[in-house]
């Protein structure tokens, strides 16, 4: 079976990082076949000290950390990319919690050709039970707060613009280049439009699903959707 190495960007994640790794632990992909690699924006909290618990309770799950000075996001994915020694990459968050059937339906929507870049469908979570975090997770999982983002309705499998945490091959980066570190969001997007000039596909199936938790203040979604706003202007102006 094919190698997967699971990449973590990360920063601060203490309250999530361990329901992530839990999650991982729990795939039905076989174990001998995964690595995660976490790359740490030198994390100020209790982050590190949760993965060093997990190492020391599952050993028989490889998981390592690599810095990530840049702190920001792509340049994490590409640290943590360069030392993965997987033939397929899967791209997660530290606040995100995938089903266990994650790995294994993203290595088969990839080996049947359904797309360059496989993804599937968020279902959104409070970060706590405050009543912000619940209303900003109700609102982010509503088509009136996201329009026409599928990976956050759902929908039937299909050609999208876009996935979030995509599964590619790592040989994809010899054609189209690391995810780009000019940009403090977005990255994702980015990525997948040069994958889609070049003329691969980005393919979207809603049984590949996983649990994410978005910012759980109205202060840290603001700050999150000001920068998605003024970095997607400046990628789209680019293309």
């Amino acid at each position: 079976m094919s190698f997967v190495s699971i990449i973590v960007p990360c920063y601060n994640e203490q309250a999530t990082i361990r329901l992530l790794l839990k999650a991982i632990d729990s795939q039905t992909y076989p174990r001998q076949n995964l690595e995660v690699i976490i790359a740490d924006g030198g994390s100020t909290d209790q982050t590190l000290e949760e993965i060093s618990v997990f190492q020391s309770e599952h050993p028989d799950l490889k998981v390592k950390v690599v810095d990530n000075p840049e702190r920001i996001i792509p340049a994490g994915l590409n640290r943590a990319i360069k030392a993965a020694e997987g033939e397929l990459i899967v791209r997660l968050d530290g606040h995100s919690m995938p089903e266990p059937d994650y790995i294994a339906l993203c290595v088969d929507a990839l080996q049947q050709g359904c797309g360059d870049n496989v993804g599937g469908v968020w279902e959104i979570r409070p970060r706590d039970q405050s009543w912000q975090s619940r209303s900003i997770a109700t609102a982010a999982a509503h088509p009136l707060g996201v329009g026409d983002a599928h990976y956050r309705v759902g929908g039937r499998p299909q050609k999208v613009d876009t996935v979030p945490f995509g599964a590619f091959k790592k040989s994809i980066i010899d054609l189209i280049g690391f995810f780009d570190e000019s940009l403090l969001t977005n990255e994702d997007y980015e990525f997948n439009t040069r994958l889609r000039k070049a003329g691969g596909v980005v393919w979207l199936d809603p049984k590949i699903r996983t649990v994410y938790f978005p910012p759980g203040s109205i202060a840290a979604l603001a700050r999150q959707y000001w920068r998605y706003g003024y970095w997607k202007a400046r990628m789209l102006r680019r293309y």
